[in-house]
């Protein structure tokens, strides 16, 4: 198995969402998310985590040591108490386990679920395999710009109308006979903004890592998922929705010239996560007042700026595989 990974990392990269809805929020009738004080759009971590599980899902089949633990419409419990039947003592129904067996669970949930190891989950529910705090988080991301959301009127050319007479198809039939022809169509709606481009923040921790069995493969695989993801995430409300490469990684190495300091401020990092996304800036062009495309926008970044002990890549999806490419050594801007 790939060795598990011994450096910090953050990470930084955008998106874009044209004419669709990015991430809906069910205390607004599933309406775009916005931050009300300025009108920026935003996508959840948890929105960025499901597509990146969905990916892998499909990527590796859903095949332990990557199968996904939070899959849709599913009981999480199924897999905990799995997970106490293929450890030492089994699964005692009724019975509380103690803290052996529940770590023994617990590294077993790590070691055959990707999403455990990358994102953490709460296991502690049901039969109790306790918590894992996952190395790999993300910040809600947010619109570079303000964003216009829209609840666009539709017209549903047919109903569901739930007949209380009706015992079987041919009932339904004759009903559907009977009713005049406006009463067989409805009106819908759907939400949406005409574009935005975000920002996702990611941290990774080499200590939680060490905890969860999180490898350099497994690395490998998250930025392939989230390079990838929307590219199989693709529905009528979610519009177009592309990542904007190159993804960009920032990599804690260490100065110092004692090997296990060096790799001791590797783990610990080098500089602080705010100095380092502060590198990317991204503005619009001259001229532009309501962006509607990616080429709307400016995207540098100051390399002169990087800290000592950082190393920045930048990912990017080529020939059916990633790519990292060393940053150049001066500012650099996106074509």
């Amino acid at each position: 198995m790939a060795d598990i990974i011994k450096n910090r990392y953050e990470f930084l990269y955008l998106f874009d969402c044209e004419n669709g809805n990015p991430n809906g929020d069910p205390d607004a009738g599933n309406a775009p998310r916005i931050d009300p004080e300025d009108m920026h759009g935003l996508v959840s971590d948890v929105a960025l985590k499901r597509r990146g599980r969905n990916y892998v899902q499909i990527a590796r089949g859903n095949q332990m040591p990557y199968a996904i633990f939070v899959e849709h419409a599913t009981n999480l419990n199924t897999k905990i108490v799995r997970a106490h039947e293929e450890t030492e003592g089994g699964y005692s129904p009724g019975s509380k386990a103690n803290k052996s067996k529940v770590e023994a669970a617990r590294k077993w949930m790590c070691a055959s679920f990707y999403d455990v190891r990358t994102f953490g989950a709460v296991l502690a529910v049901g039969p109790n395999a306790g918590q894992v705090r996952g190395p790999v988080q993300f910040a809600f991301a947010r619109s570079v710009d303000p964003v216009l959301p829209l609840d666009i009127s539709i017209t549903r050319m047919a109903v569901s109308e739930d007949v209380a007479a009706a015992k079987s198809s041919a009932d339904y039939a004759r009903w559907e006979e009977e009713q005049p022809e406006d009463r067989l169509r409805t009106m819908g709606r759907k939400a949406l903004i005409p574009y935005g481009l975000y920002l996702a923040k990611g941290f990774i921790s080499a200590h939680l890592a060490e905890q969860t069995g999180f490898t350099e493969e497994d690395l490998s695989l998250l930025w392939e998922a989230l390079l990838r993801m929307f590219e199989h995430d693709r529905s009528a409300s979610k519009g177009v929705m592309s990542v904007r490469e190159p993804l960009v990684i920032f990599k804690h190495v260490g100065t110092d010239s004692d090997a296990a300091q060096r790799a001791r401020q590797a783990r610990l990092g080098c500089a602080p996560a705010h100095r380092l996304f502060g590198l990317v800036e991204v503005s619009k062009r001259h001229g532009v007042e309501a962006p509607r495309s990616f080429s709307d926008y400016q995207v540098t970044f100051n390399r002169r700026g990087l800290p000592a002990g950082v190393e920045v890549g930048f990912a990017y999806w080529d020939n059916g595989r990633t790519s990292i490419r060393p940053a150049p050594p001066e500012t650099w801007e996106v074509k």
